[in-house]
């Protein structure tokens, strides 16, 4: 029998920003290459969010689908993003993903770390 994950009491989000950036990443990838978000110990605050390329999606990992293409999280790390939004933006101070995370009680400057 295969352990099944229950989606989050609030589930993660994807915007379609995000999920068409996370295409044009994957334009050059090897088919059924997905996008992994993680969280991470360590940063200036406390927790990271890490973002790799993986062709192989574990039982447990949640999957986030939009227009085409997968994001997985594992399931520690949907603890910590419960509730959040996975966001690309695009402004004056550059381009990233941006994670607007409602467990966070704090971030630093960049916005790549957290603590909790």
């Amino acid at each position: 029998m295969s352990a099944t994950l229950e989606a989050p009491a609030v589930p993660v989000s994807l915007t379609a920003r995000a999920a068409k950036q996370v295409a044009r990443i994957l334009e050059g990838e090897p088919s059924g290459t997905m996008l992994r978000v993680s969280v991470q110990g360590g940063g200036c605050s406390g927790f990271q969010y890490g973002f790799t390329l993986e062709g192989t999606r574990n039982n447990d990992d949640l999957a986030l689908e939009r227009d085409g293409v997968t994001v997985l999280i594992d399931t520690v790390s949907v603890e910590y993003l419960a509730g959040s939004e996975i966001d690309y933006v695009d402004d004056l101070i550059g381009s990233a993903f941006k994670i607007s995370n409602p467990n966070a009680t704090s971030s630093c400057g960049c916005g790549t770390s957290f603590s909790i």
